[in-house]
């Protein structure tokens, strides 16, 4: 691996499945290097050009001022089994993260992270990236409740400190991630300022330095009918807020539904992305009081209901889900804006 000029002053540990049945976040382990990266020479070669012969798996993640299309993407983190990079948009610019674009769109690098839509979103709008191959652990986490049997409730989406305090995948305490996010409410550009300070570096290393421990808990456990459902839905999450012009003709394609999982009486339906115009003045309707109307047309649909919100587009609706769910869930928007 490639690593700055001069050695890092930062380390952490990275918490691997072990063979012996030790444990993982053992802090007797060797800790890895955390390159804080300015110049592209400091990332791995085999990151900065994918090769079918070298796939890797890494963990993702970026923190920014306002993390969205119109806000400013401030670090983005990597973490491999031997290293953590923080790749530090302010001091590299335009050109440092550039120079990571065929590995964040390359089918050779899965990128392990947790929740993407506005990772995604930032990447495309502020540096024309579409995130391709993640591996969504907030959509493992769903799909593997789901395959054990547990019903989830709408909005029921975990929360990376939940999932990290699951023992299942982890089972510890994330505190600290309470004190950042205290500090991004005092601060909203906490993420902007340089140099980096210990609490930034280590914030920003611990956001993705347990996410291949997690990839490796989860995919022991995901079925192949789950398998193909992960690798559709983080295709859509990808796209969900990276609307544009050609109705993404030019992003990676969706993943076919596999052989093997078409049981005949029981075949998987395809999954898609809508996305609903709602006019001036009707978004009030479409939520309703206290969010009772989309509750509940979320409870009447098995599809993912999103908003653009605060970061926007303020005025569009994006359903995530099978084709039938999907339609549903549109005609009963649609209804709500006539009302």
């Amino acid at each position: 691996m490639a690593s700055s000029n001069h050695p890092p002053s930062h380390r952490t540990h990275v918490p691997l499945p072990s063979d012996s049945g030790g444990n993982p976040f053992d802090d007797e382990a060797p800790p890895v290097p955390i390159h804080i990266v300015t110049n592209a020479s400091q990332l791995p070669a085999e990151f900065l050009n994918p090769s079918p012969e070298k796939q890797l798996v890494v963990g993702f993640d970026c923190e920014g001022v306002d993390l969205c299309r119109n806000g400013t993407l401030c670090i983005m983190q990597l973490a491999f089994q031997d290293a953590i990079y923080l790749v530090d948009a302010i001091e590299g610019g335009e050109v440092l993260i550039n120079a990571c674009k065929p590995a964040l769109e390359s089918s050779y690098i899965k990128k392990v992270i947790h929740d993407c839509k506005r990772d995604s979103e930032a990447l495309y709008f502020q540096f024309g990236i579409k995130l391709n191959n993640v591996m969504d652990t907030q959509i493992a986490y769903s799909l593997l409740e789901e395959q054990e049997g547990r019903t989830r409730l709408p909005d029921d989406n975990i929360s990376f400190v939940g999932l990290l305090a699951d023992p299942r995948y982890c089972g510890i305490s994330y505190q600290e991630k309470e004190e950042v996010r205290l500090l991004l409410r005092q601060d909203p550009k906490f993420w902007k300022y340089r140099p980096l300070s210990e609490l930034m570096v280590r914030a920003a290393a611990d956001d993705v330095r347990f996410l291949l421990y997690i990839y490796h808990m989860m995919m022991k456990k995901l079925n192949e009918r789950s398998l193909w459902h992960l690798a559709v839905r983080g295709a859509l999450y990808c796209r969900c807020f990276c609307i544009n012009d050609n109705n993404y003709a030019d992003w990676p394609s969706i993943p076919p539904i596999p052989d093997n999982v078409m049981v005949e009486g029981d075949a998987p339906e395809e999954e898609i992305l809508s996305i609903l115009d709602v006019p001036q003045g009707k978004m009030g309707r479409v939520i309703g009081r206290k969010g009772v109307s989309i509750l509940s047309i979320k409870e009447s649909c098995n599809a993912e209901i999103h908003f653009g919100g605060a970061k926007g587009p303020p005025d569009k609706v994006f359903i995530l889900g099978p084709v039938r769910q999907v339609r549903k869930a549109a005609a009963m928007l649609r209804g709500r804006m006539m009302d």
